[in-house]
Order: C-alpha cells, then structure tokens, then sequence
C-alpha cells in the first residue's frame, strides 16, 4: 500500500504526461485572484465554483497555453460543448 500511495504522488508531480500538457495550478490561482467566481464571488475556490469550470479561451488541446490570461470562467453546460467541438476538431 505503502508504494501504491508513493507512486501515486510520483505520478501526480511528473513532468511526463500522456499526451497531455501539465496544468499549472500557479496560473490556475492567478486567474482567480482577478476573477471571483460567477456564483459566490470568492476569489479563492476551494472545492469548486458551483455551476461553472474554469476554461481554456484557446484549447490547451489546439495549442493554447496554459496561462491566466487564457482562461474563463464557463458554465457546465457551455464547457460540455465546447469539449465535444474541441475533441473532435483539435486532435
């Protein structure tokens, strides 16, 4: 159990992703510090914005960088369909 749990944290903190771009939860925070979350207006969102995901404006998946300055806030709804368009069309 002991190295299950340590090769889980080993993975979550590698460099190496399966074809996937690692996400920066630095930028993830400074785009919330500018922009409080739609439904309580809390700049720090612990466990979620209820009703709303944070979005890539580019998709990181069509080569958008993963930086404050391309994120926006988006309901469930919108983000459901923007991830159909962006799995079908920037892969």
């Amino acid at each position: 159990m002991r190295y299950l749990a340590a090769f889980l944290i080993l993975l979550t903190f590698s460099n190496v992703t399966e074809g996937r771009q690692e996400r920066s939860y630095r930028e993830k925070a400074e785009f919330m510090r500018h922009h409080p979350c739609p439904s309580t207006g809390k700049v720090k969102v612990r466990y979620g914005c209820k009703g709303y995901v944070i979005d890539h404006i580019d998709p990181l998946a069509c080569g958008g960088e993963d930086k404050a300055y391309n994120m926006q806030w988006q309901t469930k709804e919108e983000a459901k369909l923007k991830d159909k368009w962006e799995r079908k069309n920037c892969h």
